[in-house]
């Protein structure tokens, strides 16, 4: 067994036996995950988290962030189970119980919670799955979306400001965020969503900005960071492309070599 990835509905179980990092860094919904072995990482512009056995952890929706999964050097392979909490589900609960927010959430984007039996226990009933997904139905998955709202106010009634804020990102500073985020591998849709613009409006400013599309403009900065990294923290071409965004090593190299006129296992 290497990896097993399991999504069944709005579950999430996750096995891998080698080390793996995230291919997916947008996070479009609330996601709520515990960790049953080995150890996780995860990260965005601002910190980094630390995942260890029996660590529950909550990243908000709308975000760019970058994970690891470890495996623990006793051999036990990375483990995890998470649940996304999707805008749908959350609407139809806070018209169920009348929920209203005034305004809308300004805390972290991830954090992880004290340790809480119930919400233990609820992972808990979850591990049977991982043998047969199958009986993970729809309908249950609903109830259990249900079931882990009510933990979650239980735990701390303030997490409604956040579980039922249903306001989109509002237009912020394109060049700060594009700076600090150019690494994020998610399509130009996705960061004109999280600096509040439509396509249009995206491209728009950003060639006001940068000079540049952000097709071209982000290809140089992820090549320019990997030189850096290669050259200045001596790190292998492999371990950098992920890091910088780079879907596959393959179009990494070649772009390399299209940029600096050399291959990036001379630098």
């Amino acid at each position: 067994m290497e990896t097993i990835d399991i999504v069944q509905h709005n579950i999430l179980l996750s096995c891998t036996s080698k080390q793996q990092f995230s291919q997916e860094h947008f996070w479009g919904e609330h996601t709520l995950s515990i960790l049953l072995s080995g150890e996780g990482r995860v990260y965005n512009s601002e910190e980094t988290q630390i995942y260890t056995p029996g660590t529950i952890g909550f990243l908000k929706r709308n975000q760019l962030a970058k994970s690891i999964k470890i495996p623990s050097a006793d051999g036990k392979p990375f483990k995890s189970i998470g649940i996304i909490l999707d805008q749908e589900s959350l609407k139809q609960y806070s018209i169920e119980n009348e929920i209203v927010t005034k305004l809308p959430y300004t805390g972290k984007m991830m954090f992880q919670l004290k340790q809480n039996r119930f919400i233990t226990a609820f992972f808990d009933s979850l591990i049977p799955y991982f043998e047969q997904p199958e009986q993970l139905t729809k309908r249950l998955s609903e109830l259990k979306t249900k079931e882990v709202i009510e933990l979650l106010l239980a735990y701390d009634s303030r997490l409604k400001e956040l579980l039922f804020d249903f306001s989109e990102p509002f237009k912020i500073d394109l060049e700060a965020f594009m700076k600090s985020h150019f690494t994020y591998n998610v399509p130009i849709k996705q960061f004109a969503k999280l600096t509040g613009r439509s396509i249009s409006t995206f491209k728009r400013d950003f060639k006001k900005t940068f000079s540049q599309t952000p097709e071209k403009w982000l290809k140089d900065m992820r090549l320019d960071k990997a030189h850096f990294l290669i050259s200045g923290k001596k790190q292998k071409p492999s371990e950098v492309y992920l890091q910088v965004g780079f879907e596959n090593f393959s179009h990494f190299s070649t772009s390399f070599k299209e940029r600096f006129g050399y291959n990036a296992s001379t630098v």
